[in-house]
Order: structure tokens, then C-alpha cells, then sequence
């Protein structure tokens, strides 16, 4: 890959770099995609959610082993359900999603950055969101953290682009994209897909202070064409369900943000080292590149006001999410996007320059702290850590740390020794390799999944079995067997689905157990400590399958 000033044409270059920029990413991103089970819960839940709408025909309304779930909108489970039916049910299917949205954010954070500041810009920033370890962890996660925030960004670009353009036809379809991706946002994953753009757009007109912005986004239309994606599905399920858009807007947006009422209380400062680690390794040129995109704007802000806007957006939903008593570690994702498009601008402003002092000391420090690391990975995570099998463990995070340790020395020095660009591109070349690495390992560090006991299963049970999950959700469960399973003693995020209609298959001890004694043959899916406790109280059961963690037993001899 070519960082160096363009020589052949404008539009060949950018066809050329965007069919490189989309292969290199496909590959980051592709790569053993449908290698290991779903992890436990959020993406069994993600991926349950729309098998059943498949297997139902209900897109509508979704459920979640049955239950009504409304806690998320529906565009996500939409895009999971046209997998399934072109793709199969499998992890990759389930996953091309997550990893689609990952390389579409590689692609605009490179094309925005080169429109805003130049080729080199946009490449470069294109590598540091790709090989960003968060970015990297969770575009290969089933999750809605990836796709809401590239969609927010996309939301970020198109106004920034459409404010460029002169009063016409182009700049009004831009501002129109802007509404209609923070629709598709705000059908992700809420209430954020409109909050974040008016928060930043808004603060960043104050900072100008010009109003006349205002009138050029086309508001009226927009906000038109923003109702007319948003609002349908919200209508629809509130006339069926009379007490959705309460719990949706009030517990799930405004409590959530406000209380501890999801039990995700972190202190203010708890984003802080989650995005200096999530944007590793390039936390090392952070400070330098804040520094460097932050410093001139208060002296001129309108000619360096897209500057302005980026930094604006970084800045206002990390304290947004920062503020809040509910903090999770991928809600701070949408930063990454545009964060990447500063610290790409500050590496392409050095690249063909002498170290300065702060990238000297940077990559000083990169190889002790990458030692450390490698060493932890090495030897603190199998020491401390259960695995299904340790002695793979064991190996697995020994060849981990030493590819962390080997990169971290051998960046520091082509960059002490070589300069910028030598030590940008070890640095990248070799974290690329340990990022593939943890996802080829990742299975070993998930002892929640029971993949492998229910596949064992499956073959055994008949249309008139029982599957019960006991004491908790194995949310992987229904969807390896492809059916609903009966919960026992267990509401957990169902509680509020089970308060709007009949579930009989969520049920409390006493029914359950009926049932395990009547003629009927039922399969139970319990801890290891669960079963040992129900095994000393003298409850009949026969073993099915189990691990270290879990096993699944049933009430009749097979």
C-alpha cells in the first residue's frame, strides 16, 4: 500500500483505493469469522432473536425464546434474518453483518478523511481504526455496538460532506442521507441515532456560532424523511402493545441512562482507559495527535472547522457516556471512527518528517509496554483464567504474547531507527497478526458457551421433548437445538416480556419439576455446581453430557 502523493488520476485513485482499502479490511475482518461458537450472551441473543422470526414469520414484533424483547428496535434482527434465508444459520452467517459494517467503516473513514485532507490522510486512518483493538474485537462480535456506530458516522460524513457543497440539489440529498443514516441508526439501537448528530452538529454551530447552518441542513424535509424510516415500526408496536413506547423510551432510554437500574454502575473516569486500550496500539500517538488537530482551532475555528466538528464529536459522547450510571465497555465505539481520522491526520503530517519528541518518547515506550503486555497474556491469563482446555490455553496466549512482544520491539525500533513510516507500518503489520491471533483463540477463554453439549443433544430429542434451561438462560441453547427451550428459575432481561402475555415455559421450580416426574422425557441444562446440589438432594437424573462448567441431564435412562 502506497502512502506516498498521488501521481496517476483523481478518480482512479480513489477507485483503486477503496477496492484496497475494502480487500485489506475483508480479509482483517473474514478471517475465521464462523470459526468458534457464539459467545455467550450477546451473541447467542442477537443471533436467537432473528431465527425466531425466521422460523415464525414475525418480524415485527421480537422475541426472544418466545418472550417479547423490547429492549432494541429491529433493523439489526431485519439484517440477521436476510442472512438466514441467503446464507444459512450458522456463526458466519450470523456474523457477516458485524464484519460487513466493520469494512464499510474502514471505507468511510477513508474516504471522508481523504475528502477532508488528502490521500494519505485517508489511508492511514483507514489502517488505525481497522487494526484498533476494539474496533477490531467487536467487528467480529454479534453485537449492535458495530453497526450503529459506523452508521453514526456515516451519519457525521454525509453532513460534513453536504456543508461543503454549494446551495443546490448536491448538498440537499446530502443533508437528506444524514437524516435517513440517523434513522437507520436510531432503528439500531435507539434514541442515540438522532441524540448523537443533534448533540455534536448543535454544539459545533454554538462554536461557530453560526445559525445560518441551521437553515442550509434542510431540517423540515429532513426530519420528514427521518420519521418516515423511524417512526413506523415504534407505531406499529405500540398499537399492539399499549405499554411499549413507556418501557422503551423511559426504562430502556432514560432510566438506563439516569439510574443504576441495569446494574452497570462504573465511576466518570471508567471510559478513560477503555479507550486508550481499545485504540491500542495507536494510543501511543494519541496525545500527539490531539494535541496537534486541537491546538489551532480556538484561534481560527472556521478554517479549521471540520477539525472542529470531529473533535466535537469525540469529546461529546465520550462525556455523554461517561456521565452516564450505565456504562458497558462498547458503548464508547462510535469515537473510534472519527478518532481514527485525527490520528491518521497527525501521522500524515509527520510522515515525511523527523521524529519529534513526543513520537521519540512514543516509541521508546512502546516496547516496554508491549513486553509487559505479551508477558501478561502469557502467563497472568492461563494462570488466572478457567478454560474447556488449558493446556491449548497455555499455548495459545504464550505464541499471543510473544507475537506482542516481538512487535512492540521490533516497531520501537524501525521507528527510532527508520522513522515514522517504518515504525507506523511494523506496528501495524504485527498487531494485525496478534488480532488474528485472539480471534483464532478466543474460543479457549468462553466457558459459558455449551455449543458442544447441545449438539450432542440435538440428535436425541424427539418433537414431544422438553429442553429446560435450570437457574439460568443458556441463550445459546435454542439456538443450536432450533427450538424454544423451557427457563426455570430464571427471568433475568425476560421478567418484563413475561408481564405482557402467558409463558407457560417460564416457569418456577415446583411446575418444572412436576413435569421431570411425569411421563414425559425432559432434558435439563444446569451448572455443574447446580447439579451436584440437586444430585445431594436426591432428584433422579440421568447424564446426557457435560464439561467442567455445565452439564445436560435428563429424567430417563437414555
Amino acid at each position: 500500500m502506497s502512502l506516498t502523493p498521488q501521481t496517476t488520476s483523481p478518480r482512479r485513485s480513489w477507485s483503486s483505493d477503496v477496492f484496497l482499502v475494502t480487500l485489506v479490511a475483508a480479509l482483517l475482518f473474514g478471517i475465521m469469522l464462523g470459526s468458534r461458537e457464539l459467545g455467550v450472551p450477546d451473541e447467542a441473543r442477537y443471533s436467537e432473536i432473528p431465527r425466531q422470526m425466521v422460523a415464525t414469520g414475525h418480524y415485527i414484533t421480537p422475541r426472544l425464546d418466545g418472550v417479547l424483547y423490547f429492549e432494541k428496535p429491529p433493523l439489526f434482527y431485519w439484517l440477521q434474518t436476510l442472512s438466514i434465508r441467503v446464507l444459512g444459520l450458522s456463526e458466519w452467517s450470523m456474523r457477516f453483518w458485524t464484519a460487513f459494517f466493520a469494512v464499510l467503516g474502514c471505507v468511510a473513514v477513508y474516504a471522508a478523511g481523504r475528502a477532508f485532507y488528502g490521500r494519505r490522510t485517508g489511508l492511514l486512518s483507514a489502517l488505525v481504526l481497522g487494526t484498533s483493538l476494539l474496533y477490531f474485537g467487536m467487528g467480529h462480535l454479534v453485537t449492535l455496538d458495530m453497526t450503529v456506530s459506523v452508521l453514526l458516522s456515516l451519519t457525521l460524513f454525509a453532513f460534513m460532506l453536504a456543508h461543503r457543497e454549494p446551495p443546490g440539489w448536491h448538498r440537499r440529498l446530502g443533508m437528506w442521507t444524514a437524516f435517513v443514516l440517523a434513522a437507520l441508526a436510531t432503528l439500531t439501537k435507539g434514541l442515540i441515532g438522532v441524540v448523537f448528530p443533534m448533540m455534536a452538529i448543535g454544539l459545533w454551530i454554538i462554536a461557530l456560532w453560526d445559525w445560518s447552518i441551521l437553515r442550509r441542513m434542510y431540517a423540515p424535509t429532513g426530519f420528514a424523511l427521518f420519521f418516515l424510516v423511524a417512526a413506523p415500526w415504534h407505531i406499529l408496536v405500540q398499537l399492539k402493545h399499549p405499554t411499549f413506547l413507556h418501557y422503551y423510551f423511559i426504562r430502556q432510554h432514560f432510566e438506563r441512562y439516569l439510574t443504576d437500574v441495569a446494574h452497570r454502575y462504573q465511576p466518570f473516569w471508567y471510559f478513560l482507559p477503555i479507550l486508550l486500550a481499545g485504540i491500542l496500539p495507536w494510543s501511543a500517538f494519541i496525545v500527539q495527535s490531539l494535541r496537534f488537530n486541537l491546538r489551532p482551532l480556538w484561534r481560527d475555528r472556521v478554517a479549521h472547522a471540520e477539525t472542529l466538528l470531529l473533535a466535537i464529536w469525540v469529546g461529546s459522547i465520550f462525556v455523554f457516556f461517561s456521565a452516564s450510571d450505565s456504562k458497558l465497555v462498547p458503548y464508547i465505539l462510535p469515537v473510534f471512527p472519527p478518532l481514527a481520522i485525527l490520528i491518521g491526520r497527525y501521522l500524515d503530517a509527520r510522515w515525511d518528517e523527523p521524529l519529534a519528541r513526543g513520537d521519540r518518547w512514543a516509541f521508546r515506550a512502546i516496547a516496554p509496554v508491549g513486553v509487559a503486555l505479551g508477558a501478561a497474556a502469557a502467563f497472568v491469563v492461563p494462570a488466572t483464567r478457567p478454560s474447556l482446555d488449558p493446556h491449548a490455553m497455555a499455548i495459545a496466549m504464550g505464541v499471543l504474547g510473544a507475537i506482542l512482544a516481538l512487535t512492540s520491539v521490533a516497531a520501537s525500533w524501525a521507528g527510532l531507527k527508520r522513522g515514522l513510516a517504518a515504525g507506523v507500518f511494523t506496528l501495524a503489520a504485527g498487531f494485525s497478526l496478534f488480532l488474528l491471533g485472539v480471534n483464532a483463540s478466543a474460543s479457549y477463554l468462553d466457558t459459558r458457551s455449551v455449543k458442544t453439549l447441545a449438539l450432542k443433544l440435538r440428535p436425541l430429542l424427539t418433537p414431544k421433548a422438553i429442553v429446560a434451561c435450570y437457574g439460568w438462560y443458556y441463550q445459546d441453547v435454542p439456538f443450536y437445538l432450533r427450538r424454544r427451550v423451557e427457563i426455570v428459575n430464571y427471568k433475568g432481561e425476560l421478567g418484563y416480556g413475561t408481564t405482557l402475555e402467558k409463558t407457560p415455559w417460564v416457569m418456577r421450580g415446583p411446575a418444572f419439576w412436576r413435569q421431570w416426574d411425569s411421563d414425559r422425557t425432559v432434558y435439563m441444562v444446569t451448572s455443574r455446581p447446580t447439579y451436584q446440589s440437586l444430585r445431594k438432594r436426591g432428584v433422579r437424573m440421568y447424564m446426557v453430557t457435560g464439561n467442567h462448567f455445565n452439564v445436560i441431564v435428563g429424567n430417563k435412562a437414555s
